[in-house]
């Protein structure tokens, strides 16, 4: 099995930090069946505040870390760059253990991005032409994942119905293609009038998340669901990204604030909460679990990026 174990623990900073909501109001949703997809913007309301617990999360020895994805039992997934930032590696992290996650062929390196209740985990990897695949690791068993047509191939999440979602570029050069991967069929996910389209999570109920870039070159977030595009802008952002949803429809992300500082964020019922690892110069909040658990990576004043856990 191409997987190392590191039976080292992770050494954890926990700390609390009080949370402020912008509460929204998200105009209605109208069908695509009448040929077009509508897109909205959020709009402000009202501010309420909760409270988070952070823990730090690094591999031991690894120039940086990553947290992308966690499951319903707390299991992690990511990535991490050796010393000195010499090849990035995915990583599996449960009740402590380390695990590093490279497919065969990764020569030019690999990343895990999501983990479903089963274990199951997706990712990407780099081979020797610096062509990049998808992957799915299933019982010790490595899959590759190619959109067909595509130059590069990337999966992002995986839910327990076994569906994955990502992005891919196509030979073309068309920089960026969702796709719903769902019982070996490929679907692509564009937002109508977009250049770039990414999914980035997915839920049980099939909704989906993600991000795209719109022809005056604004990044939005966005939740597909039943057919219908909903745009996610964080108010006042200069531009947004949605990245992680659990089936209560809480959607965590990330988005840049007008003086340019990225920020991570939760959308809660209608309300969403700007969240800062305090002391740190930029925060990505991804993947979301149904506890409202959820990971990311943040960067300190050095300018090294750490993996977080997040903790309601």
């Amino acid at each position: 099995m191409p997987t190392r174990k590191q039976t080292r623990r992770t050494d954890v900073t926990t700390w609390k930090n009080k949370i402020m909501k912008t509460k929204i109001l998200q105009k209605p949703f109208l069908s695509l069946a009448a040929g077009f997809a509508a897109l909205f913007t959020l709009l402000v309301s009202a501010s309420t505040a909760f409270s988070l617990t952070f823990t730090t999360i690094d591999v031991p020895g690894a120039a940086w870390t990553y947290a992308i994805g966690i499951n319903n039992r707390g299991q992690i997934v990511g990535a991490f760059t050796d010393f000195p930032a010499i090849g990035y590696h995915g990583f599996l992290l449960d009740r402590g253990t380390f695990t590093v996650i490279d497919p065969p062929g990764a020569t030019g390196g690999s990343e895990a991005g999501g983990i479903n209740e089963l274990g199951q985990i997706v990712g990407e990897f780099q081979d020797a032409g610096g062509q990049q695949h998808g992957f799915l690791l299933d019982k010790g068993t490595f899959t590759t994942i190619d959109v067909p047509g595509a130059t590069h191939t990337l999966a992002d999440a995986i839910n327990n119905r076994g569906q994955i979602v990502g992005f891919s570029v196509d030979v073309s050069g068309t920089p960026r293609h969702g796709f719903l991967l769902d019982e070996g069929t490929f679907t692509l996910i564009d937002v109508p009038g977009a250049t770039s389209t990414a999914a980035f999570g997915i839920n049980e109920l099939g909704q989906i998340v993600g991000r795209f870039t719109d022809v005056g070159g604004a990044s939005h977030g966005y939740l597909l669901d039943e057919g219908t595009f909903t745009t996610i802008d964080v108010p006042d952002a200069i531009s947004t990204g949605a990245f992680g949803i659990n089936n209560r429809g809480q959607i965590s992300g990330f988005y840049v604030d007008a003086s340019g500082a990225q920020r991570g964020f939760l959308l809660d019922k209608g309300s969403f909460a700007t969240i800062d690892i305090p002391g740190a110069t930029r925060t990505d909040a991804l993947g979301i679990n149904n506890r409202g658990q959820f990971v990311g990576l943040y960067t300190d004043v050095t300018g090294t990026f750490h993996g977080f856990l997040a903790t309601p």
